[in-house]
Order: structure tokens, then sequence, then C-alpha cells
């Protein structure tokens, strides 16, 4: 279990998306959760997004995985990055949960590195909220000033840019902390051989609520009003301010209606960017099989990254899991609960399948791979 020095209230109202801040000592004691060689065995696999930087004296290089040789690397000047490690390590799932003073439906995922001397990121800028943990090892992170920078080599494609001058100069140890919002230009360079980690938090962009939107309508085969108008310009080539505007409003009256906002929103912030580790069973579960786990005090298990949302307000009893959307005709007592823990203890289990409805709902998500029975 992983706990964070940190006042967490201040935190939000001073420093949350508004400023940068170290946090020394951020865990105490801190134990990394996964070793050099683990990280390395993930980079191995084809479902784990992973790359390798090397620096060089014009820029970086990137190689994108699988990564199953590192001695061509060498010795120093490089650094191995791997996605969404909370999905395929279970012991690295406990420091993630350090960090639920965010709300579930931000949370991007934890990325960890490994990287010997010199290596690192060029100064580059985020569009997302970032924690960055050290843990064995020491790496240096220079911070700036919000600004308009420009793009390194003029490439607008990437989110590398020209150097800056530092706000924040710091040295990292095991267990210190630095939090990045969205916007403030960083690089990193390691001194001794290191693990990092990388905690990410994302708010979705206009681009991708639209698209939900989009999706929404046609998966529902709804939004299919149209513009009626109530005069007309004499010019025949004008699209009028009373037209543009009327057009738009058809926009505002579906975002103006939970049936259409709260299921896209639902299904949109509980996907997830990267493939999860599904502990799908060999053979489906039956009603039998739950009831002799649950006999002998089996729980139920969350997998790593699976994210269960349920909507404030919301006008039906739903869970929104993985980007689907589950009715359960129970209370929202029940439905927060489920969604708030990462374990249900036997006896609460116990409780939930004392209904049929429930009984079918924890079979769904066995027989999803979505949780599982330890």
């Amino acid at each position: 279990m992983y706990k964070l020095n940190l006042n967490t209230q201040n935190f939000l109202t001073q420093h949350w998306q508004k400023s940068p801040l170290v946090i020394k000592n951020a865990f105490t004691d801190f134990v990394d959760p996964i070793s050099a060689d683990e990280l390395a065995g993930l980079a191995c696999e084809e479902e784990l997004s992973s790359r390798v930087i090397i620096t060089k004296e014009d820029g970086w290089d990137i190689i994108q995985g699988p990564i199953e040789e590192y001695d061509q690397f060498g010795d120093d000047n490089w650094q191995l990055l791997v996605q969404a490690v909370n999905h395929w390590h279970p012991d690295s799932v406990s420091l993630v949960e350090a960090f639920r003073f965010i709300p579930d439906w931000r949370f991007d995922d934890l990325m960890v590195s490994f990287a010997t001397p010199g290596g690192g990121v060029g100064p580059h800028i985020d569009n997302y909220d970032v924690f960055l943990l050290q843990g064995e090892g020491t790496r240096r992170w220079k911070v700036g000033a919000r600004g308009n920078y420009s793009p390194r080599g003029g490439d607008t494609h990437t989110a590398l840019i020209d150097d800056f001058e530092p706000i924040i100069d710091v040295v990292l140890e095991k267990g210190d902390m630095l939090y990045i919002p969205p916007g403030y230009p960083h690089r990193g360079e390691t001194i001794t051989t290191a693990l990092s980690y990388s905690i990410g938090f994302r708010a979705p962009s206009q681009q991708e609520l639209m698209s939900g939107l989009a999706d929404h309508l046609l998966d529902t085969n709804t939004g299919s009003q149209r513009f009626i108008s109530a005069n007309e310009p004499e010019m025949p080539a004008s699209l009028s301010i009373d037209h543009q505007t009327g057009i738009l409003d058809l926009l505002k009256d579906l975002l103006a209606q939970p049936k259409h906002y709260q299921q896209m929103l639902g299904q949109l912030l509980s996907q997830n960017r990267f493939e999860l580790d599904l502990c799908e069973p060999e053979q489906d579960y039956s009603t039998e099989d739950l009831t002799s786990a649950l006999s002998e005090g089996a729980q139920l298990v969350r997998i790593g990254g699976l994210k269960v949302i349920c909507l404030e307000g919301d006008t039906q009893s739903r869970l929104f899991i993985n980007g689907e959307e589950f009715q359960l005709n129970i209370d929202q007592d029940k439905l927060t609960y489920i969604a708030n823990q990462m374990n249900l203890t036997n006896d609460k289990v116990l409780e939930l399948t004392g209904s049929a409805e429930m009984t079918r709902f924890v079979l769904t998500m066995l027989n999803l791979g979505y949780y599982y029975l330890a």
C-alpha cells in the first residue's frame, strides 16, 4: 500500500491545473513496484505500447516496441518507456490507487521508464496533467513557464519544442515527485540509472466530445431533427446569421438533453486508450460456480486499468464500464459502492448476489474478464 505525503485538498485548491509543484519525499521509504527486468519483460509483449528513446548530440531517435534486445543501446544515453503498466502488472495497481483523489474518469495510465545516465526526453509540452515520481536512481527535471514556444524544427506534429528558461530546476531522488499541469514545458535528464513513474490524467478534447456525440447518435439512431427556418434571406447565396444560429441551436438542444449527453459521457470517459489485460475464463462461470467460490471465501477483484463510472444525477440506474453501459435496477448507494471499490469483499459480494439481477451482473463481469475471483 502506498500512502502519499500530500495535503490533497490544499493541492487541489492551489496547484491542480494551475502551477507546477515539487513534492520532496512524496512517498516515505518508497519501494519500486516493478523491477527493471520486469519492465523489460513487459516491453517484449506485442499488446503493450513501448519505445526506446536514444539521446544524440543533434536530437533523439525513437525505436518503437516490442523491444527484446538492449545490448545494442550501450550503457548510457537511452531510456525505455512502457505505457499502461498498471494494466499488466498487478503490483503497480496500488501505486495508482494513491492518486484516486483525482476522479477515475480523468486517469489515463501509469507509464514506467528505465533510463541510463544521460537518457531522457527533450524539451516538450504535454496537454495533460502528470505526476512524475522518482524510484531508484536520480533524474534532473527542468520546468518552464507557460508561453508560446516554437515547435522543434518547425514540426507542428511533435510535442518537442525549442529550449526554455526554467522556473524549476530540481534533482529528484527516490520518493520525490514533480507535478506538472498542461501547457508547462519540461525536460528530464537521467543522472544515475533510474526507474521513474509517470501518472497521467487527461480530459477529453472538443474533437473527442463531438466524435463521441456523433457515435452516440448513430448507435441510438437519434438526432434526426432538421433545421426549420422562420424566414429566408433575400440573396440566394447568403447564409444568414439567423440560419447560422438556428442550425447550431440544433446541437445546443441535443446537448441540453441528459438522455444524450449522459450516455455519451459515460461511454466515452469509461474507455481506455490502452489495451486491457482481460482475465477471461477458459469456460464461462455459471451460477453454481460463483456460489461455490463465494462459499469458500472468494472476493471479486477488478483488473488493473478498468474504469467503472457512475454519473451523479443520472436519469437511469446504470454503470459505465470500459465504454459499455450496464443497466442495474439497484439503489444509487450500491451503484456508487461498486464503482468506487477496486475489490469487493466476500461479504459484500454475497450481499449483492442475493438478487438474481446482481448475480447475472457479477457473472457478466467475470465472463468478460473485467473482474476475477481471488
